[in-house]
C-alpha cells in the first residue's frame, strides 16, 4: 500500500539547515515534501524556502504546525526544549539537531512527551548512518580483521563564530566543543564499542579564546569489553593532515577512514619494530566514501520510522545515554578525577 508523503517543516534556517540538510531534503522527494520553513530572520527562511521550492516561509514556528506532519529543528541548543515540546504537543514528529537538549531534565521531559503522544523523537546524529560507518560496524562486529582494541577519532577544524553568536556561549551551547560536536563521536563510540565503564576528559580554550568553554577537547573511554576509545576534537586548527579520520586498530590490521581522501583503507602486515622506527604496512582500499555531511541517510531513517511506527536508532533514550557520558566526564574534570561511567543505562526514572 502506498504511503502518503510526509509533510516536513524546517525550523531554523541558518548554516546547519541550509548548508548541511538542503541537498538531503531535496533527494528525499519520493518520501516527503517540505511544506514550510521558519526562522526568526525572515530572509533566511525565505532563502531556504526558495532553495527547497517551498511557498510558506515564516518567523514564528507555531504558524507552520498546521502545515506539517514532522519537523526538523535546527536552532540554538538552549531553544531545543521549548520548541521541541511545543511541536510534540501539537502531534508532530521531531528530528532534533544534536544535542537533544542542554540538561538531563529537559531530555527526560521531551522523551516523555514523545512517548505520550506516540510520536517519533530522533536526534540528528548523521555519522552513524553513513554507509562507510555501517560498513565499519559490520567489519568490527564480524571480527573480519580480528578483535578491535582501540578506536581513535580525530576531528580537526577551524570554527570561529562571529562576535555575539550563540555558539560562543557556554549556556546556550550547553558546554563547549565537546558537548556541541564531540557528542557525535560519543554516540559513535557507544554504537561501535558498547557500554563504557570509565573515562577522562580534558578541554581548553587556549588557542580558541573566542570560546567561553573549551574549543579543544580530548576524551578517553574504557569499555566493558576492554576496548579503548579516543576522540580529539578542535575548533582551533590552523592546518590539518588528519582532518576527519578514524583508526580502528584490530588484532589483524588497522581500518582507517579518511574523509578528506574519501577512502576507507585496510593497513596490515606491519613489520615488527626493532628499535629502528620502521613501521611500514600493506595498504588496500576497502571502500570509496561519498563526500559531504550526508544527512540524507539519517533523514531517510527518520521518515522510515514514521512510516513503520518504529523507534529510531538515535531515539531519545539512546541520545540521553550519550549525553550522560559527557556530563559525567565534565563533572569528573572539575574535580580532577576519572569518571565512573557505569550505570548510565536507558532507564529514565
Amino acid at each position: 500500500m502506498a504511503v502518503d508523503k510526509i509533510r516536513l517543516g524546517v525550523i531554523g534556517c541558518g548554516g546547519m539547515a541550509s548548508n548541511s540538510h538542503t541537498s538531503g531534503l531535496l533527494a528525499l522527494s519520493d518520501w516527503m515534501t517540505v511544506t514550510a520553513t521558519c526562522d526568526i530572520v525572515l530572509e533566511q527562511a525565505q532563502k531556504m524556502a526558495e532553495m527547497l521550492n517551498v511557498n510558506i516561509a515564516v518567523t514564528d514556528f507555531h504558524d507552520i504546525l498546521d502545515q506539517v506532519d514532522a519537523v526538523l529543528i535546527a536552532i540554538p541548543h538552549d531553544l531545543h526544549f521549548e520548541v521541541g515540546m511545543a511541536c510534540l504537543e501539537a502531534g508532530k514528529h521531531v528530528l532534533m539537531e544534536k544535542p537533544m537538549c542542554n540538561t538531563e531534565e529537559e531530555c527526560i521531559e521531551l522523551i516523555g512527551m514523545a512517548d505520550r503522544m506516540g510520536k517519533v523523537l530522533m536526534t540528528a546524529y548523521p555519522v552513524r548512518f553513513w554507509p562507510v560507518m555501517v560498513k565499519l560496524k559490520e567489519l568490527i562486529d564480524n571480527k573480519t580483521y580480528g578483535d578491535i582494541f582501540q578506536l581513535s577519532i580525530w576531528t580537526e577544524q577551524y570554527t570561529h563564530p562571529p562576535e555575539g553568536s550563540w555558539g560562543l556561549s557556554a549556556r546556550q551551547l550547553g558546554g563547549g566543543q565537546f558537548f556541541s560536536h564531540g557528542c557525535h563521536y560519543v554516540d559513535l563510540m557507544l554504537w561501535l564499542l558498547g557500554n563504557p565503564i570509565k573515562g577522562t576528559h580534558l578541554g581548553t580554550n587556549f588557542g580558541t579564546p573566542w570560546m567561553e568553554k573549551e574549543g579543544t577537547s580530548n576524551v578517553v573511554l574504557e569499555f566493558e569489553n576492554g576496548v579503548l576509545g579516543y576522540h580529539f576534537g578542535t575548533w582551533g586548527a590552523r592546518g590539518t593532515r588528519l582532518g576527519y579520520s578514524i583508526h580502528a586498530h584490530c588484532t589483524k590490521g588497522m581500518i582507517e577512514i579518511h574523509l578528506g581522501e574519501g577512502k576507507m583503507y585496510l593497513h596490515s602486515d606491519i613489520k615488527e619494530e626493532h628499535g629502528d622506527l620502521e613501521n611500514r604496512s600493506t595498504t588496500e582500499i576497502l571502500m570509496d566514501i561519498e563526500p559531504g555531511k550526508l544527512t540524507f541517510y539519517e533523514t531517510k531513517h527518520f521518515l522510515d520510522c514514521i512510516n513503520k511506527g518504529t523507534r529510531p536508532d538515535t531515539d531519545g533514550p539512546r541520545s540521553l545515554q550519550g549525553l550522560r557520558v559527557i556530563w559525567r566526564l565534565y563533572e569528573a574534570e572539575q574535580v580532577n578525577t576519572v569518571a565512573d561511567l557505569r550505570g548510565l543505562g536507558l532507564e529514565l526514572a
